[in-house]
């Protein structure tokens, strides 16, 4: 016999109720219950980086931490920091220095990006290299990664 539970969250400023199974990880309900599928299931070990998303706050990996624990948490999804004008700057710079590829390790790529940023990051690639070293990328060599990360470290300290 399967259990549920309720739960309330934040979901890109939206408020979402839902029963839910208690064993079902964040990142999946975000995808199949709410349709969020711009963060991406890979390893599903915490290990690969593709599922990283912003909880109250902190980036954290959405297979590691089922829907249940988010239970009252504001959480904000690749979706929400386009919306919410957070990584509009990042986007265009992933797109500019086609750091995009393939696109399966871009939103949690951004995410872990966009973490580095807002957290004062400098432009030094060996810093953002090791930031960025949880999230794994097959396409890109990461160079074109960093350049994006290091563009739009020097166009905000501009402004």
């Amino acid at each position: 016999m399967s259990q549920s539970c309720d739960i309330s969250l934040r979901v890109n400023g939206e408020t979402v109720r839902e029963r839910v199974p208690v064993r079902l990880n964040l990142v999946d309900f975000l995808r199949n219950s709410l349709g969020l599928t711009g963060s991406h299931v890979g390893c599903e070990h915490g290990v690969c980086g593709a599922c990283t998303m912003e909880v109250d706050g902190t980036m954290v990996r959405g297979c590691l931490m089922l829907a249940v624990q988010a239970d009252g948490s504001d959480i904000t999804t690749i979706e929400g920091f386009g919306e919410h004008q957070r990584a509009v700057d990042l986007q265009a710079a992933f797109k500019r220095n086609n750091a995009l590829q393939c696109g399966f390790c871009t939103p949690g790529m951004m995410a872990s990006a966009l973490e580095y940023i807002e957290a004062g990051g400098v432009a030094d690639r060996s810093a953002i290299r090791e930031h960025l070293s949880g999230n794994y990328c097959r396409c890109t060599g990461y160079q074109s990664i960093v350049d994006a990360v290091v563009e739009v470290i020097g166009e905000r300290a501009a402004k």
